[in-house]
C-alpha cells in the first residue's frame, strides 16, 4: 500500500509528512517553487508540538508515477482544480485505485465517480496553512486533524477501515463512517464563512457576525429544502476537545482559512463557487432565495480578478448589495 498525495499544500503536505514520518511509502504531487523546495530540502511540517523536515519523493505530474493497483490516491487540491487532476489520472492509466476526496465541499466526489469506481469521501477538521515553498503549518494538537472517511455515496469497506487505521497511527484522529457525507455537509455549512472571514478578518467582537449568521441560515434552509441530512461535525464536535484543539505555533503568523490563503497568495482562482456556490446551486434548484451566498460568490471572483479590494469592503456594504 502506497499513498499518492495529489496536491501537497496545506492539507496534502500535512498528510504526506505525517504518513512518511510513520514509515509509510508516500509520493507527493506538487508544482512550481513548492515542488522545487521539497525536492531540494524536503518538506517541513510545523505543529504546536514539534517540527519535522522529511525527505519526500515528489513529482510534478501523475505521468511520472508508475501506479500500482493498491495505491491510495488522496485528492487534496482545491475543487476548481479537481476535474483537470482527475483527467490526468485517467490519462496515465489510473482506474481501480482508491480515490480519496480529502477536500472541502461536496462536489469532488461526484466529479470523481464519473471517472473512477472506487471513490471515498473524507470530512476533515484540520486547520493548516501553506504560504512558503517547502513548508506547511498544521495548527491542530495533539492530533493534527479529525477525519471521517467512507465510500461514496455511502458505506464502509476494508479500504476505508485501513485508511482510517493508518491515519490514526500517523498523528490524526480518523474514523470509518458509512454516512460520511452527512458530516461533509455539516463542514460545508462551516466553510460558508471562509470567504466572509477572508474579506472582513477574524477580529474581536461582531465583525462579520450578522453576515456569518445570514450566510449559514441560507445554507441550512437550502439543505432542508433539498432533503439533505446534516451530521454533527462542527465547532461543537466533542472530539475537538479530546483530540484536536486549534493552537498557535510559535513564530508562525496565522493567515486564516483556505480562502484567505488563496487571496494572500494572489492565487488565480478561489474555491468559493464550490462552497457558497453549492448553496446557490441548491437554492436555485429548490426555489430558495440565497442572495447572500450569491453575492459572496460574485465578490470572491472580483477579489481574485483585482476589480475589488478587500479594504474597500464592509459588512454593511455587502448586505446592502445583496438587497438586505
Amino acid at each position: 500500500m502506497r499513498f499518492i498525495i495529489y496536491g501537497t499544500g496545506a492539507i496534502g503536505g500535512t498528510f504526506a509528512a505525517r504518513l512518511a514520518l510513520s514509515g509509510y511509502p508516500v509520493i507527493g504531487i506538487a508544482r512550481g517553487p513548492h515542488l522545487a523546495a521539497i525536492r531540494d530540502t524536503g518538506l517541513t511540517l510545523r505543529t504546536p508540538i514539534d517540527t519535522h523536515t522529511v525527505a519526500l519523493e515528489c513529482v510534478g505530474d501523475p505521468g511520472e508515477i508508475d501506479f500500482k493497483p493498491d495505491d491510495i490516491i488522496f485528492l487534496t487540491m482545491k475543487t476548481q482544480d479537481t476535474p483537470a487532476a482527475l483527467a490526468r489520472l485517467r490519462a496515465v492509466g489510473v482506474n481501480e485505485q482508491a480515490i480519496v476526496c480529502a477536500q472541502n465541499g461536496v462536489t469532488n466526489e461526484r466529479f470523481a465517480l464519473r471517472l473512477f469506481p472506487n471513490v471515498y469521501a473524507m470530512m476533515m477538521m484540520m486547520p493548516a496553512s501553506h504560504m512558503v515553498p517547502g513548508e506547511v503549518d498544521a495548527f491542530g494538537a495533539p492530533k493534527q486533524g479529525i477525519l471521517d472517511i467512507g465510500r461514496y455515496p455511502s458505506g464502509i469497506d476494508d479500504t476505508a477501515t485501513t485508511i482510517a487505521t493508518t491515519l490514526s497511527a500517523s498523528g490524526f484522529a480518523a474514523y470509518a463512517d458509512a454516512e460520511v457525507m452527512q458530516n461533509k455537509y455539516a463542514k460545508l455549512l462551516m466553510n460558508l464563512s471562509n470567504i466572509v472571514r477572508a474579506i472582513l478578518g477574524d477580529g474581536e467582537g461582531t465583525r462579520g457576525g450578522e453576515l456569518n449568521r445570514l450566510v449559514r441560515a441560507e445554507g441550512e434552509a437550502v439543505l432542508k429544502a433539498a432533503g439533505i441530512t446534516i451530521g454533527d461535525a462542527g465547532a461543537k464536535d466533542p472530539r475537538r476537545k479530546s483530540f484536536m484543539q486549534d493552537q498557535d505555533i510559535a513564530g508562525v503568523e496565522r493567515v486564516g482559512s483556505s480562502s484567505a490563503q488563496s487571496l494572500a497568495r494572489n492565487a488565480s482562482s478561489i474555491e468559493t463557487d464550490y462552497l457558497n456556490g453549492e448553496i446557490v446551486l441548491l437554492g436555485r434548484l429548490h426555489g430558495v432565495a440565497v442572495p447572500i451566498n450569491a453575492q459572496l460568490c460574485r465578490l470572491a471572483q472580483e477579489l481574485i480578478s483585482g476589480r475589488v479590494k478587500r479594504e474597500n469592503l464592509s459588512e454593511a456594504q455587502i448586505l446592502a448589495d445583496a438587497g438586505l
